[in-house]
Parts: C-alpha cells; sequence; structure tokens
C-alpha cells in the first residue's frame, strides 16, 4: 500500500531512528503549501507567498512533527511517562502521541492562559491536567526539575528529537518547491520552530537537494518579545497565546538561525497580529489560530516598508488550526444577524 504513513517514514534516512525504534505515529506531516495569490495582492506584494498550514496535522499544529519522534524515542528508551509544560498545542499532541503510545501523559499548563479548544484536546485524549498558577516559564521550570526526579520523558522542546521532527516541514517545502524559497517566515515563541527550519534547509541543502538557503524571518508579539528586545519578560502579554513566553528555551538557537541566512528576529502588535489573522481568512479560505498569523503580521510589516526588491518567494508557516481557539475569532468579528424566519427580512439583509 502506497499511503502517507507519517514523517518518520517519509524522512527516516534524515533522522535519528534504526530499524528497532518503535515508530509511534498518527500519520502527521504531508500538510499543504498552499498558493497565496489573493493575499499577495491584497497587502500589495509583488511576489509569490505560500503558507505552510500545519494546523492540518492530527491535533492541529506543527507539533505533531516532533513529537511523533519524541514519543516514538521515549517508548525506545523504556519510559512509561511523559512530561511538559505547554501553552497549549505541545499538551494537545503530547497526551495524543502518549496515548497512542500507552503511555501515561503529564500536562502543566498556565492557569486560565490556554485556548479551549487545546485544553479539551488534552482532557479527552487522557492527559493528566496540572492547572499552573503561573506563566509558561514557571510551568517548564518545573517540568525540568521533575524529569531530574522522576523517569519520565520531558517532550518540550529541550527534547532534541523534538527538534528533530520538526525539521521536516522544511523538507516538505523544498520538495513541493523544488527549491527552497527566498525567505522563510515564522512565529517565535519558545523558537524551537525556527531552529528546527533552519536545521532542515541546512541538511537539504548539504545533500544537495537544494541550491540555496533562505532568510529565517522569525517574528515575536511585541508584548512578548524578549528575543528582540534583549531580555527576560517576566509577564509577558498578547493575544498569540501559543507564543505568549518570556524566556525562549531555544533563544541562541533563533539569533542563530536569522544571523546565519541573513534573516531577523522582530516584532508584531496584537493588532497586527490580529488583521493578519483575520486577512489571511477572508482573503484564502485559512482558518489559523492568533499566534500562526504573526508570520503574516510580519510580512505585511515589511512590505509596507517598501523591504522586498520584488520577485520573491516566500513561505509563511501557519503553526496551528483556528479551531483550537474559536473565542478569538467570535470576539474580534461581526456577531450573526438576527432575524424572524421571513424570506423578506432575510433578503433585506442580503441585498444583492
Amino acid at each position: 500500500m502506497n499511503y502517507w504513513r507519517g514523517i518518520i517514514h517519509r524522512y527516516r534516512e534524515f533522522l535519528p531512528v534504526s530499524e528497532s525504534t518503535p515508530v509511534v505515529t498518527l500519520c502527521e506531516g504531508n500538510t499543504p503549501l498552499i498558493h497565496a495569490e489573493n493575499l499577495a495582492k491584497g497587502i500589495g506584494f509583488k511576489g509569490e507567498i505560500f503558507l505552510k498550514y500545519e494546523g492540518l496535522n492530527p491535533t492541529g499544529s506543527f507539533k505533531d512533527r516532533g513529537m511523533t519522534l519524541a514519543i516514538s524515542k521515549a517508548v525506545e528508551s523504556g519510559k512509561k511517562a511523559v512530561i511538559c509544560a505547554s501553552t497549549g498545542n505541545t499538551s494537545a499532541s503530547a497526551a495524543a502521541y502518549a496515548a497512542k503510545a500507552k503511555l501515561k501523559a503529564y500536562v502543566l499548563l498556565p492557569k486560565g492562559a490556554v485556548a479551549l479548544g487545546k485544553l479539551s484536546q488534552a482532557v479527552i485524549y487522557g492527559a493528566k491536567v496540572i492547572a499552573v498558577q503561573g506563566n509558561f516559564d514557571d510551568a517548564l521550570y518545573i517540568v525540568r526539575k521533575i524529569g531530574e526526579l522522576l523517569p519520565v520523558e520531558i517532550v518540550n522542546s529541550v527534547n532534541p528529537y523534538r527538534i528533530e521532527g520538526q525539521k521536516t516541514a522544511a523538507f516538505e517545502i523544498c520538495d513541493a518547491l523544488g527549491e527552497a524559497p527566498d525567505y522563510h517566515f515564522i512565529p517565535v515563541g519558545n523558537a524551537g520552530n525556527i531552529t528546527a527550519y533552519w536545521k532542515g534547509y541546512k541538511e537539504y541543502y548539504q545533500k544537495g537537494k537544494i541550491k540555496k538557503l533562505p532568510k529565517m524571518m522569525g517574528w515575536q508579539a511585541e508584548g512578548s518579545a524578549p528575543i528582540v528586545k534583549g531580555y527576560v519578560i517576566k509577564n509577558p502579554q498578547t493575544i498569540a497565546t501559543a507564543i505568549r513566553i518570556g524566556n525562549p528555551y531555544s533563544w541562541q538557537q533563533a539569533l542563530q538561525a536569522a544571523s546565519e541566512s541573513k534573516g531577523k528576529i522582530d516584532a508584531v502588535s496584537d493588532d497586527e497580529i490580529l488583521n493578519a489573522y483575520k486577512l489571511v481568512a477572508s482573503k484564502e479560505g485559512i482558518f489559523c489560530e492568533p499566534a500562526s498569523a504573526a508570520s503574516i503580521a510580519g510580512l505585511i510589516k515589511l512590505t509596507r516598508e517598501g523591504y522586498f526588491r520584488g520577485g520573491e518567494v516566500v513561505v509563511c508557516t501557519l503553526t496551528g488550526n483556528g479551531l483550537k481557539d474559536p473565542n478569538t475569532a467570535i470576539s474580534v468579528c461581526e456577531e450573526p444577524i438576527n432575524v424572524p424566519p421571513d424570506m423578506e427580512k432575510v433578503l433585506e439583509v442580503i441585498k444583492l
């Protein structure tokens, strides 16, 4: 049978697995690279925009790419339980893959700061959910200490296998385009993903599968932009909960990716994020979570500043599905118009 069997099967030669590694997969990866002509025209971008829609992974975010590898290696090493801190997506993914592997899962979430869609996933997959009265950085600190005390596998991006799995998205982009893009725009929270993409591009380049490398363009939210500001933010604030992180674990690796690629890491406001969030939905029919839209917000910002010469090929990673945070969509859009069950009243509203 020739069906998609997940990223480990597809990219085994690039991954730290052996024939004895038990592959735990939900058939993650193989997400669409969508040509966004309407968006390009709408923002006045004189090149081509492609959107890597990671929201179509099994649990609705890019985290599944790293989790299939992290959980597979945890099983291989004989672990019986996994643990993570999360702003939502990691917990959903860890819980799902742990369920598939018959492992116990423990997730620490910042109390009241996780979108309901993500919390519901962690619960339904069977994880033990612990709400910490603090932020993500507090939760991760506790998780790392527990990892030193108990025989559990930490599956945050402190786990190097997470990065190894996530780099496969770069492979897929190059396979689809036949070459690397000129620029890659990506949201930055804990900074593991920009690190992973850069690693993937470099490995494909070294193997001769592409002839150039993209400039990596990372985007943080202004209220949660420690890398941009150059210091840890004790109480990060942004509507984009998935990147509400004040002390990213992969901080230095993200700076290295931007520097080596001749790209940059910058910040966009919550208003810019929400504008991009609504724009990509209305122009392209793609519903991403707010944090995902940071990449598009960054592209819009630089386009308006005249940053590009024209003709560039740009890929924006959309990290998660909008259904994970429906409350934000409802809050920023017009409410439904209420009418009685009368065709004339409906026609008054339609006004074609």
